[in-house]
């Protein structure tokens, strides 16, 4: 009963969390995402991170930040390597693609490389349900691709 309430009220997308650029398909939508997966981060005397830009504003910043603040890429070879960070990078897309509407999470399907580990998957759904994701489907590329196709 509540699943086909929170389905009429919620959108569906798929994310390709990609080493260079991210991707968010909104089921009725179509594409409303394609940034690179960078993030600004200032890091404090504390070890305390905040994160200032995420995508084409973070592109604008590299290599003109000061010593603080870091551009990184949270994503590479397809698999998270800042688990913080990628999380905070995808509550970015996921905000700016659904709107201040998070009070119902969005089903996402996200494409991962084939040969994943276990680990690498539950970081990844880790990451998609910490960013407000209500379910989380992770999808191998050649699937998708297949699919898609």
């Amino acid at each position: 009963m509540f699943d086909a309430l929170f389905r009429a009220i919620s959108s569906e997308m798929a994310v390709d969390l990609g080493s260079a650029t991210t991707r968010i398909h909104v089921e009725g939508r179509g594409l409303c995402c394609e940034e690179p997966s960078l993030v600004a981060i200032q890091e404090d005397r504390q070890g305390r991170r905040r994160v200032l830009a995420v995508g084409e504003q973070a592109l604008a910043m590299e290599g003109r930040t000061p010593p603080d603040v870091r551009v990184v890429r949270p994503i590479q070879g397809g698999v998270i390597t800042d688990f913080e960070v990628a999380e905070a990078m995808l509550r970015c897309f996921v905000t700016e693609v659904q709107g201040r509407r998070l009070w119902v999470g969005p089903r996402i399907s996200i494409a991962i490389p084939y040969g994943t580990t276990e680990v690498e998957k539950r970081a990844l759904r880790d990451a998609a349900e910490a960013s407000g994701a209500r379910v989380v489907q992770l999808v191998e590329r050649p699937l998708a691709a297949a699919v898609g196709v």
